[in-house]
């Protein structure tokens, strides 16, 4: 590469800068739930259960069950924080039935 010539990468970084400057950051929120939208509507539903779970194993095998047990511990003190404890104490007395889990049927 000369001198003076863009990687991709910087290239598309100067570009995304741009755009937030020009647009801000809802611009961006906007265009993600359009996204989402038509991707729901072309490949359905089950697409992000398929890609959230392929992300979530990739993530378990990358940073161990650790990093989840810590992530849960932080999103827990989120919730404490915005909600108190006692949305705790209620959430504990509704209870809540066990999902079954589906699979594959195997016969």
């Amino acid at each position: 590469m000369g001198e003076g010539e863009l990687t991709v990468r910087e290239a598309g970084r100067r570009g995304g800068k741009s755009t937030l400057e020009r647009h801000g950051s809802k611009f961006y929120s906007e265009i993600g739930k359009k996204g989402g939208a038509r991707v729901a509507e072309t490949k359905g539903q089950e697409f992000f259960s398929q890609i959230g779970t392929k992300g979530g194993k990739a993530n378990l095998e990358k940073h161990g069950p650790e990093k989840f047990a810590e992530l849960g511990k932080l999103g827990g003190a989120a919730n404490l924080a915005k909600h108190g404890r006692e949305h705790f104490v209620e959430m504990g007395r509704k209870g809540g039935a066990r999902r079954k889990k589906t699979g594959p049927i195997v016969e």
